[in-house]
């Protein structure tokens, strides 16, 4: 679907894949308009897979496409950072690679920051991807294509550092999709019909090891086509972005007080981390147990003052 009958992003038949929760920073714009005209347009991701504190990350891309988010994200991390891709569409596969040197030379690096590989997001072993060898795994929208998800998410955990971090975007659907839907061709390929129940992640999330998921931004998707309106029925539809964590076992932390020290790129006064919690410059902010051991072991530690001991209220909790 993605290598034959979609040639650009205008011919998705739904907004599945287009949609965007809310408006990109200024340093990701600007990064944007240096990735190459044919990657862009060869583009079917949803939502922003563009987390924060990125220098010197590294960072794997499931299901990367054409490579757009790799060459945002090659920008942000900097030349000591890294960017893997992998995908199963060798079509997209080649139009990512075919750029690599002109994406290089656009942003005056000295050697390629970017690699991309062929491959399926459920068996990142059999591309060479060792254990605990990633700060951050995203994915923009192809998770809803995988039959097994929980591989997925296993494999995800498996190459994450501890304390590293899974930021995603993906559909949800607001109830267990029937079988006519799942065997639809056209509903597969526009990432509904593997839509998974928003609840099953939660579920499957635990299981894998993560912390509980931290639902960042959502939107509603609409079909705009009768015909897979009908077939669909009263399901519901949303495009979200969830961030996972795998927060080490031996890290402890009770409820207590945080304080953003400001200065992440792009965010130096506010960090809007999740819906539930917003971080602005020299403010104390009352955290759970979860959020406070998030904060701890990850690559946020060293942007927090943390003070530890029970907070006056509970931090807010709230699922999609």
């Amino acid at each position: 679907y993605y290598g034959k009958e979609l040639q650009k992003s205008e011919d998705l038949k739904t907004n599945a894949c287009v949609t965007s929760a809310r408006p990109l920073p200024r340093a990701v714009r600007d990064a944007l308009e240096r990735v190459h005209e044919e990657v862009v347009a060869r583009y079917y991701g949803c939502g922003l897979v563009i987390p924060e504190c990125l220098t010197s990350c590294r960072i794997l891309d499931l299901g990367s496409g054409s490579g757009r988010d790799c060459y945002l994200l090659s920008q942000l991390v900097g030349e000591r950072g890294h960017v893997t891709g992998i995908d199963m569409t060798e079509s997209q596969v080649e139009v990512a690679k075919k750029h690599i040197a002109y994406h290089m030379d656009k942003f005056g690096y000295q050697k390629p920051n970017v690699e991309f590989l062929q491959g399926y997001m459920e068996k990142l072993g059999d591309a060479g991807l060792a254990d605990e060898s990633y700060d951050i795994v995203i994915s923009n929208c192809v998770i809803n294509l995988a039959p097994d998800k929980k591989a997925v998410l296993r494999e995800a955990y498996r190459v994450l550092k501890p304390g590293g971090e899974m930021y995603f975007s993906d559909v949800y659907a607001s109830q267990r999709l029937s079988e006519a839907v799942q065997k639809h061709r056209v509903l597969w390929g526009e990432c509904l019909a593997g839509a998974l129940y928003w609840r099953d992640l939660y579920s499957i999330a635990e299981e894998v090891g993560f912390s509980p998921p931290c639902l960042v931004t959502a939107s509603p998707i609409t079909i705009g086509d009768k015909e897979l309106e009908g077939i669909i029925g009263d399901c519901r539809f949303v495009s979200a972005t969830f961030r996972l964590f795998k927060v080490p076992g031996s890290s402890q932390a009770g409820p207590g007080q945080v304080i953003y020290n400001g200065g992440i790129v792009g965010h130096e006064r506010e960090l809007v981390f999740d819906a539930n919690f917003t971080f602005k410059e020299g403010e104390a902010v009352d955290v759970d147990a979860e959020m406070a051991a998030i904060l701890q072991s990850s690559r946020f530690a060293e942007e927090f003052l943390i003070r530890a001991g029970r907070s006056n209220a509970a931090a807010p909790r709230s699922c999609c």
